[in-house]
C-alpha cells in the first residue's frame, strides 16, 4: 500500500507531527495547492521515515525546480541517529544539480554497506516546469526516472533503513536548499513498474 504526502499544508502532513523554518508558501496550481521554497532558509520536516523497514522501495514525488544553486537537495529520509546525527545516517534523496538553464536529477541511498549515487548530467530538463520523478529499488537493481523515463540503473546491496524522519526543500541539516515547489509525495513499500507510476497530474 503506499502512502502518499500532499504538500497541500504546512502541518500535519501524513498525519505526522510537522515542523516549518524559514516562511515556505502555499502556492495554488492547477492541481492543487503546493509548498514553495525560497532557496534559501525554507524547510519542513514531518516526523516520519515512510519507507522505515521496507526492504524494496518506489520514491514519487511531483516537484517544479526554479533554478538558483548548482547543489540543491530536497527530499531527505534519513534514519534516526542519536550519535551521528540523522544526516549522516542511512537516508535516500532526491536531488538536482542545476546547470545554465536546466537540471539533472541526482537519486541518492547510503547505509551500512552500500552507497549509490545515481546521476547522468547529459540528461538535462528545462527549468520552470513541472515533473514527476521516481526511484525504485527492487532488491537487487536501484533505478532513477523522469516522467517515468529511466534516467539511471545501478546494482545494489540493501540494508532497510530504520525510524526516523524526513525534510522537504533541503538536507535534514539545513545545507543545500531548494528553490522551487513541491506538490505531493508517494512512498510504497515495493518497487513499482513504470506503468503503476502515478502520472503527472493533468494542467501542470
Amino acid at each position: 500500500m503506499s502512502i502518499v504526502w500532499t504538500f497541500d499544508r504546512l502541518s500535519g502532513i501524513g498525519g505526522h507531527t510537522t515542523t516549518v523554518e524559514g516562511a515556505p508558501k502555499l502556492i495554488d496550481t492547477p492541481a492543487g495547492k503546493a509548498a514553495l521554497f525560497d532557496g534559501a532558509s525554507d524547510v519542513i520536516y514531518v516526523g516520519n521515515h515512510p519507507l522505515a523497514g521496507a526492504d524494496q522501495f518506489t520514491i514519487e514525488a511531483v516537484f517544479r525546480p526554479d533554478g538558483g544553486a548548482f547543489e540543491q537537495r530536497w527530499l531527505h529520509l534519513a534514519e534516526a541517529d542519536a550519535v551521528n546525527g540523522d544526516a549522516q545516517s542511512p537516508r535516500t534523496l532526491f536531488e538536482i544539480r542545476v546547470v545554465e538553464n536546466g537540471w539533472y536529477l541526482d537519486a541518492f541511498t547510503t547505509g551500512p554497506g552500500y552507497n549509490k549515487t545515481l546521476v547522468v548530467p547529459e540528461k538535462t530538463f528545462p527549468l520552470g516546469r513541472w515533473y514527476a520523478v521516481q526511484q525504485t529499488f527492487d532488491g537487487k537493481i536501484y533505478r532513477s526516472y523522469v516522467n517515468g523515463v529511466l534516467q539511471a540503473e545501478a546494482e545494489l546491496v540493501y540494508t532497510p533503513q530504520g525510524a526516523g524522519r524526513t525534510s522537504i526543500g533541503m538536507r535534514i541539516n539545513k545545507a543545500t536548499p531548494f528553490h522551487g515547489a513541491v506538490l505531493n509525495a508517494r512512498f510504497t513499500p515495493r518497487a513499482l513498474a513504470v506503468n503503476e507510476f502515478a502520472p503527472l497530474p493533468a494542467g501542470l
